[in-house]
């Protein structure tokens, strides 16, 4: 299948680019590089630059690609900026997402695979790990522009027939995260270390994410292919990990002996979340098979390179 990844010079996406490449699929990534790299692009992937927020570039590519599917991953993903910048947010994470949806109805592509958010979508959890069904009450703006996306991508399917699967990933990790701008905290932690600097924890370092390995995350955008039309899905471990205890993780990783610096903690963000995976995994068959152990190694064999 010609499959476009939006977002594919970036962290995540690229590796979703790679995984339908070894799965034997025509891929092309578009992307503004903002935050991607051009070096993550792997040979044999067309790349265009384009901005998503820019139509009628996005109506240009559509045009010379006609993609089958869409895996859309590119968006501004960092809490904290869209606390500054929720005008920002709208306009690349929903704007930006609708000339997608758009173009996509255009020329007739099959379905959509998104990339929401359940790290910041569900709000303060009421239960733990949270289900699909669980309400929606984002605390940041970067949450509240995801969600936004679903309303979108249910009623393009009920008018046009564009299929979709939603995937809500948790705190994703792994090889060419860059720790640098809208990177995660095991990114900024280990490149900090691997320099020999300390890094610094906002509050206690008692706030649990759900820290999922790139290579699942884009193992269930490869099954997400021919399964899960029109259902939303949470993808995770379904187990919660402390701050401190990635910490003292990547401590041993990376041989860094050092205690952490501490600061106050930051505005917007949920306090513990991991997410229930059962769903993707009875209809997706996905699971995370990558233990955060295992996956810290990888992340640090990646950095040092």
């Amino acid at each position: 299948m010609r499959i476009l990844v939006t977002g594919g010079a970036g962290f995540i996406g690229s590796n979703i680019a790679d995984a339908l490449v070894a799965q034997g699929h025509e891929v092309a990534a578009l992307d503004d590089l903002s935050t991607g790299r051009e070096k993550n692009v792997s040979p044999g992937i067309k790349l265009y630059r384009v901005d998503i927020c820019d139509n009628d570039a996005v109506g240009r590519a559509f045009d010379d690609f006609k993609p089958e599917i869409i895996s859309h991953q590119a968006a501004k993903a960092d809490v904290r900026e869209s606390l500054q910048k929720p005008q920002l947010y709208a306009q690349v994470n929903i704007i930006g997402s609708l000339n997608v949806l758009e173009q996509a109805r255009r020329v007739g592509t099959r379905k959509v695979i998104y990339a929401g958010t359940g790290g910041a979508t569900y709000g303060e959890p009421k239960y733990l790990p949270v289900r699909e069904d669980h309400s929606i009450n984002p605390l940041d703006p970067y949450g509240a522009s995801k969600h936004h996306v679903e309303h979108y991508l249910f009623l393009y399917n009920y008018n046009y027939g564009l299929k979709y699967t939603v995937l809500r990933y948790p705190n994703v990790y792994g090889p060419r995260q860059n720790p640098f701008g809208e990177a995660g905290v095991i990114a900024i932690f280990t490149y900090k270390m691997l320099k020999g600097e300390t890094p610094t924890i906002n509050g206690k370092g008692d706030k649990e994410r759900d820290f999922c390995y790139v290579g699942d995350v884009a193992r269930a955008n490869v099954l997400a292919l021919d399964a899960g039309d029109n259902e939303i899905y949470n993808i995770g471990s379904g187990v919660g990990t402390n701050i401190n205890t990635v910490y003292e993780k990547l401590q041993q990783a990376t041989d860094f002996h050092k205690p952490a610096n501490y600061s106050p903690d930051k505005p917007g963000e949920v306090y513990k979340i991991f997410l229930d995976a059962t769903k993707a995994g009875k209809e997706l068959g996905w699971k995370a098979n990558v233990g955060l152990d295992q996956g810290l190694r990888l992340t640090v064999e990646s950095l040092r390179e």
